[in-house]
């Protein structure tokens, strides 16, 4: 018996919510600081090459990126206890929204006086990027079965 991980209550988590709460947290852990750090290295480059601009357009672009990344490990936290295929539909119909909401939010904030588009959307680019990579390492560095035997359940 543990602690439902959304609730608070006693429930038996199952091997596969297990993997599913375990992986999150390595993708969490392992994009953080590169993501923090694309965001550091966006502000400073395009603030030498746009000025004020150029830094306030990459950090609302780096925010916008780490929060985006930050819902999709929330939805498979949330999904870990539907079963492997929801918490999977979950992960990608989270990674096709939020691509689609990123887009939106780089169309509206295109006309605003004040940022450099270009900054802007190249640090989104970048910091979805180096997350996304950085999840894909968290996933094949840590030690969680992908298949679980059906008499584990």
């Amino acid at each position: 018996m543990s602690e439902h991980p959304t609730t608070g209550t006693q429930d038996e988590v199952s091997p596969h919510a297990r993997a599913q709460l375990t992986l999150a947290s390595a993708m969490f852990r392992y994009a953080l600081w590169p993501s923090l750090a694309t965001v550091a290295l966006g502000a400073v480059l395009f603030g030498v090459l746009h000025g004020t601009p150029g830094v306030v357009s990459a950090l609302i672009g780096g925010a916008l990126a780490c929060a985006s990344s930050l819902i999709t490990l929330a939805l498979m936290r949330l999904s870990a206890n539907s079963g492997p295929h929801i918490g999977m539909a979950a992960s990608l119909g989270g990674f096709v929204g939020k691509m689609l909401l990123l887009f939106v939010v780089m169309t509206l904030l295109r006309g605003v006086d004040g940022l450099h588009a270009k900054s802007l959307g190249l640090t989104m680019i970048a910091v979805v990027l180096v997350a996304a990579a950085a999840e894909a390492v968290a996933f094949r560095r840590t030690k969680i079965p992908t298949i679980v035997p059906a008499g584990e359940r």
